[in-house]
């Protein structure tokens, strides 16, 4: 048998030859616990604990994976958002922190001036831009469109986790004729797809050979599709005053900000905790 403290080594080792130690042990801490059910403190406890092939099967296994770059998200199947634990699969963006702010930013706008908003959350992808705002606002109307149904199964099984009652539709947002049975709103939030494919070569292998691309990329000759749709969409789908809250490539803000300025009022860039461009907001 492996003792517990050898096979934790063993993570660690194998580990820094594609992070840090800070990273590996982040990692190495998150798999133990979530795989096996031993935390950081059971190792510091009882380190010559004797371990089962029950045991050891399962975390080498997920060590394998890691090593080919797989994020962890998706090894344990799980990610945390905005205080909630999603289910993950290849099917679906991890969720990032700079999407937590965006939601964070919607929630506050709603809690000061609306008790009831009808909100759509277009590209829902796990469901969590949906879910954390139903969860904190549990008067909102919230729908969530997505036009993969495999993530549209995985946004359902959040939902039903967490008991947050959202409509999910299958739309594609792109064929506006497929907007006709949708009301008006008083929010409209997304982070839709935005990458170039010309960065593809700058991307991480974690990111690039596991993350759905149709969630990621855009054609290098319109990178900003979605944004001009969202400001058609909004036009015809939004109650007066209404708001538009939308993450965005950041190289590619002023560009998204000038698309709202023709038809929006008080459109605004801004910034997420790392100082870059991520986020316009547009009232209509």
């Amino acid at each position: 048998m492996v003792l517990l403290k050898e096979l934790y080594r063993n993570f660690l080792i194998h580990l820094q030859e594609i992070y840090t130690l800070g990273e590996a042990t982040t990692i190495t801490d998150w798999i133990f616990e979530s795989i096996a059910g031993i935390k950081r403190a059971d190792i510091i406890k009882e380190p010559m604990r004797p371990l089962k092939l029950s045991t050891t099967k399962p975390l080498n296994e997920a060590l394998a994976q890691l090593l080919e770059h797989m994020p962890i998200q998706y090894v344990v199947g799980e990610a945390w958002f905005y205080h909630l634990k999603l289910k993950v699969n290849d099917q679906v963006l991890i969720p990032r922190p700079e999407t937590e702010e965006l939601v964070e930013l919607a929630i506050r706008h709603c809690k000061s001036i609306i008790t009831d908003p009808a909100i759509l959350d277009i590209g829902t992808g796990s469901g969590c831009i949906a879910i954390a705002i139903k969860k904190n606002l549990p008067a909102a109307r919230v729908t969530a469109i997505d036009i993969s149904e495999n993530a549209l199964q995985v946004a359902t099984e959040n939902a039903k986790k967490y008991h947050t009652a959202v409509n999910f539709i299958k739309l594609d947002l792109l064929q506006e004729i497929s907007w006709v049975p949708l009301p008006l709103y008083d929010i409209i939030i997304s982070n839709p797809p935005y990458i170039p494919l010309k960065e593809k070569n700058t991307m991480a292998k974690n990111v690039l050979d596991y993350e759905p691309p149709t969630a990621l990329f855009v054609a290098d000759e319109n990178p900003l599709i979605f944004y001009d749709k969202i400001a058609v969409f909004g036009r015809s789908h939004l109650h007066p005053g209404g708001r538009i809250f939308l993450e965005t490539n950041e190289s590619l803000a002023k560009e998204t900000k000038e698309i709202f300025d023709k038809d929006y009022s008080g459109v605004q860039i801004k910034k997420d905790r790392m100082g870059k461009e991520r986020m316009v907001i547009a009232c209509y």
